[in-house]
C-alpha cells in the first residue's frame, strides 16, 4: 500500500457521518454500487476490514483510522483555502470538542471567550465524561477534548491542565440523620448522588475511607447534570462531591456542609488535540490553557 486514495477516504467518511451506504451516495451524488465499490477498494488497499455493514454503519478499529486522516484533511483543505482567500462558503471554521460536565459548568465556557473572533471560529461541544472523552478523539469524532488520561491518543498531542478539586459534601440535615458516627463507617450506607453509571468519584473517595474495602452505598440516585447534581445534594437526596467553584458558596451560606474537611479528590485534566497545524486549534487551544491555569489547581 503506497498511498490512500483520497476519493475512497472521503467516501468513508461520508458512509460513517451519514450511517448508510445510500445516504452517503446522496451526499456524493454518486450510486449506492459506486460507494461500495469505493469502500470495498479501500478495504482491499489497506488489508482490513474498515466498516461493520450495521444500521447504521460503524467504523472499526482500523476504520476509526482513516475516519480521523479524513477528518483531518478536510481540515487543512478548509484551513488552506481560507489563507488562500478561495473560501468554499462553509462558513466560519467548526471545531468538534469533548467535555465533561463539570468542566463545561465551571471554567470551559470562560475559556471560550478568550478565543479571537477574527476570522470567526465556532466551536461544537461534545458532553461526555472526563475518563471517556479520548473514546470520541480516537473515533474522529473531535478534534479536541478535555481528558483524565496523561496517555496521548494516537495522531495527538497532550497538555496537563491542571486539578479540579471535588469536595465531598452533603445537606446539614442529611448529615445529621445518615453520617452521625464515624464517616468510614457510616458513609458507604449513606444514600449518594452519581453523575451517570460511568461516575466512578464517589466509589473512588469512599475506598479512600475504608482501605479499599468497599465503595458508596447501593442507594444511587443518578443525576446527568453538574449544577442538577449540585442542587440535588443540597436538598438532602445524598451525599455527593461537588466541585469546589460550586460547592463554596453552598457551604459559606450553611447550605452545605464538608464531610472531610481534610480529604479533598482531586482530579488531574488534561488537554488532548489533533497534531494539526490549524490556526483556529491553536487558537481554541491557546485560550483553554490560559483558562485552566487561573481556573484550576496546579499540583502540589
Amino acid at each position: 500500500m503506497d498511498e490512500l486514495p483520497l476519493e475512497h477516504v472521503r467516501t468513508l467518511l461520508a458512509v460513517v457521518d451519514e450511517g448508510t451506504f445510500d445516504a452517503a451516495a446522496a451526499v456524493l451524488h454518486v450510486t449506492p454500487s459506486a460507494v461500495s465499490q469505493r469502500v470495498k477498494a479501500l478495504e482491499q488497499r489497506t488489508g482490513r476490514v474498515l466498516l461493520m455493514r450495521t444500521k447504521p454503519v460503524r467504523p472499526t478499529g482500523s476504520g476509526q483510522v482513516v475516519v480521523r486522516f479524513a477528518r483531518q484533511l478536510a481540515r487543512l483543505e478548509r484551513d488552506a483555502r481560507a489563507e488562500l482567500g478561495i473560501g468554499d462558503g462553509q462558513g466560519p471554521a467548526r471545531l468538534p470538542i469533548a467535555v465533561n460536565a463539570d468542566s463545561l459548568a465551571t471554567w470551559f465556557l470562560p475559556a471560550l471567550t478568550r478565543v479571537p473572533q477574527d476570522p470567526p471560529v465556532c466551536v461544537e461541544l461534545h458532553r461526555e465524561d472526563e475518563s471517556r472523552t479520548t473514546m470520541l478523539l480516537r473515533e474522529g469524532q473531535v478534534m479536541a477534548a478535555v481528558t483524565s488520561s496523561p496517555d496521548p491518543v494516537a495522531g495527538c498531542s497532550v497538555r496537563r491542565l491542571g486539578l479540579a478539586r471535588y469536595l465531598p459534601v452533603a445537606s446539614p440535615a442529611f448529615a445529621e440523620r445518615y453520617l452521625g458516627g464515624p464517616l468510614e463507617r457510616d458513609l458507604p450506607g449513606a444514600p449518594v448522588i452519581v453523575f451517570d453509571r460511568s461516575d466512578d468519584l464517589q466509589d473512588a473517595f469512599t475506598r479512600t475511607l475504608t482501605h479499599g474495602r468497599t465503595g458508596a452505598g447501593p442507594v444511587r440516585h443518578h443525576v446527568p447534570a453538574s449544577e442538577g447534581y449540585r442542587d440535588a445534594v443540597a436538598a438532602g437526596l445524598g451525599w455527593g462531591l461537588v466541585p469546589e467553584p460550586q460547592a463554596l458558596p453552598l457551604l459559606g451560606s450553611g447550605a452545605l456542609v464538608e464531610l472531610a474537611p481534610d480529604r479533598p479528590l482531586d482530579v488531574a485534566l488534561y488537554w488532548q488535540q489533533w497534531k494539526l497545524d490549524s490556526p483556529a486549534l491553536s487558537a481554541v487551544a491557546g485560550a483553554v490553557i490560559a483558562e485552566a491555569a487561573e481556573a484550576l489547581r496546579s499540583a502540589s
